[in-house]
Order: structure tokens, then sequence, then C-alpha cells
């Protein structure tokens, strides 16, 4: 327990260098495992498959949240991450939600200003759909699916 706080500490420490947008090159850092960083924040995949909620409780207890996604090149980055360990994309929770009122939030906060939407989403449909998921169908794109549904996750966290 005592080398926690020495790897937190490192990770601080890693600030602004290392990402290429253009090319969503994402790097790894020995100090921080698992996690690799984009645009000054920190991405990880958790392959256990989870109903949204419990992702999202999984996050906040690493220090994040489900992914939110900002722009085109983090949703390729987020997906080249889901690549790299899974060799396939696949169906991955992020961090959008409409359970409040019918409106598209971040959960971590930020403006709900990007979207890659599927053709004919958000559906919510008769099923209650209210939670996000990526990589769907062969489009890869964005799919409101039930809250109840177990996907893998990526979460996120600014590292400060």
């Amino acid at each position: 327990m005592k080398t926690l706080p020495l790897i937190v500490f490192v990770c601080v420490v890693l600030t602004l260098t290392g990402a290429d947008a253009r090319s969503c090159v994402i790097r790894r850092y020995r100090y921080c495992p698992g996690w690799s960083r984009y645009k000054g924040r920190y991405f990880i995949y958790i392959p256990k498959p989870m109903t949204w909620a419990n992702a999202e409780k999984n996050c906040q207890s690493l220090g994040g949240n489900l992914a939110s996604v900002r722009n085109i090149l983090e949703y390729c980055m987020i997906q080249k991450l889901i690549l790299r360990r899974t060799r396939v994309y696949r169906e991955t929770w992020i961090g959008g939600s409409d359970c409040q009122q019918g409106l598209w939030l971040w959960n971590d906060g930020t403006c709900f200003h990007y979207s890659n939407w599927c053709r004919g989403e958000p559906s919510n449909g008769l099923h209650a759909q209210h939670c996000l998921q990526i990589n769907s169908g062969p489009s890869k794109c964005w799919d409101d699916v039930q809250c109840h549904v177990r996907r893998p996750s990526v979460c996120a966290k600014k590292m400060r």
C-alpha cells in the first residue's frame, strides 16, 4: 500500500507530453500500469463486462469516470486502445447517459458537443435505452442501450 502514493505521485508528475493528436498516438506509462495517456487525460480499458452503473462505479474507484469523448481524434484513440487489448472493436461502455429528462450528458460533467451516433440513433425505443456504447454495428458508431446490459468499459481520469 505504501507504493500506491508513490505511483500516484509519479503519474501526477508526468504532464502534457507524448501524444500526437493527428495520428491518435497513445503512450503507456510504466508508473501507471494499464493506463494510456492522451491530451492530458489517462485512459484504461476494463475488459470485465459490467452494467453501465457498475462500470461507472468501478471507474470512480480508480479515480476517474467512464470516458467522455470530446472529438473524433479522441474517439479514434479510444477505439485503438480497445483494439490493442482485444484485437476486435468490442461494444464498450463510455460515460454518456440520457437518464435526466432525455438530455445526453457526460457523467464527468464535460459538455456533450461531439457525438458519433449510428444512423437512427439514439433511438431510446420502447426499451428505456439510456446508456451509451461505442463500436456498434459495421460503422463502429454509437448506440443507446439498456443500462443493465453487461459490457467492457473505458475509464478516463485527468491527472492534476
